[in-house]
């Protein structure tokens, strides 16, 4: 009996430590895993963006701006774009949401307006670049799987698409930000994207995403603020800019939030030079 006892716990530790073995061999080899820029990329994320900054003289190559026929078919569009940094009036938030509302898409757009009263704005999304035949799975993007991409794109594509043919709901918030910081934290994007370029990174779900990639652009440039929760369940992430000011704050949230849906206008825009000023008709 006693002989059976230990036979049994003998067995129960060779098995623990080959479970311990194993666990640390896949940690190891994961470890190993190495971000490139040289793989076989879906189209939509095929070109690396890129920015040269000459003073106030801002040209960007690949800025994405497909035109879609539905979410899979579309006619690609890869596009060299000068802007005057001087020109730039501010940065402007956008919440997606594709299902559960705890959780958001959330992206920046940057306006630009001459002497003569034109408008132009520049989108930049934080999202993971996939190879063809992959999709994205929120498990599978805390263990480098995917690597670190920023559509740089009009917002006639990044924002037409999801509300045109993903069904998404788009909320967008004008940011009170000053045009001194909305240029930083516009040339901290673009020296993290440059980056990219000679260095890859991966996307990761808990401290690489759209969100926590965007805060520390944010805090490289104005300082550190206080954590919030929102800052991970990210769908309420408007509630906290309400809360702090970074939105205007003359309505009650709900009036506020309300009027900020755009996703019918973006559905009944003309996808034209006009459609970002259609689609910000009535915002608070």
């Amino acid at each position: 009996m006693i002989a059976r006892k230990l036979g049994y716990f003998r067995a129960l530790g060779v098995f623990g430590v080959l479970a311990v073995v194993s666990v640390l061999a896949v940690f190891t080899w994961w470890l190993t895993l190495v971000p490139s820029n040289d793989r076989d990329w879906l189209i939509d994320v095929a070109e690396q963006p890129s920015a040269v900054i000459d003073g106030d003289r801002l040209t960007v190559h690949n800025v994405r701006n497909f035109r879609y026929r539905s979410e899979t078919d579309y006619a690609p569009a890869w596009e060299t774009r000068s802007y005057d940094l001087a020109d730039l009036h501010g940065i402007d938030l956008y919440l997606v949401y594709w299902g559960p509302t705890l959780i958001a898409h959330m992206l920046l757009s940057w306006e630009f307006e001459d002497d003569e009263g034109n408008r132009d704005h520049l989108a930049i999304s934080i999202e993971t670049r996939k190879e063809k035949g992959e999709s994205y799975s929120a498990l599978l993007g805390f263990f480098r799987q995917y690597e670190l991409y920023y559509v740089v794109a009009d917002e006639r594509d990044v924002i037409g698409l999801r509300t045109n043919h993903r069904d998404e709901q788009v909320y967008l918030y004008p940011l009170t930000a000053s045009r001194e910081t909305a240029r930083a934290v516009l040339l901290d994007y673009f020296a993290a994207i440059n980056g990219l370029v000679k260095q890859p990174r991966w996307y990761n779900a808990m401290t690489h995403n759209c969100t926590t990639a965007a805060r520390k652009h944010s805090i490289a440039v104005a300082g550190k603020s206080a954590w919030d929760w929102r800052f991970l369940l990210n769908g309420s992430i408007d509630e906290l800019a309400y809360e702090r000011g970074t939105v205007d704050t003359t309505l009650p949230f709900d009036e506020f939030r309300r009027r900020s849906n755009i996703t019918e206008r973006s559905k009944a825009a003309p996808l034209g030079p006009e459609y970002s000023d259609v689609i910000r008709n009535g915002l608070p």
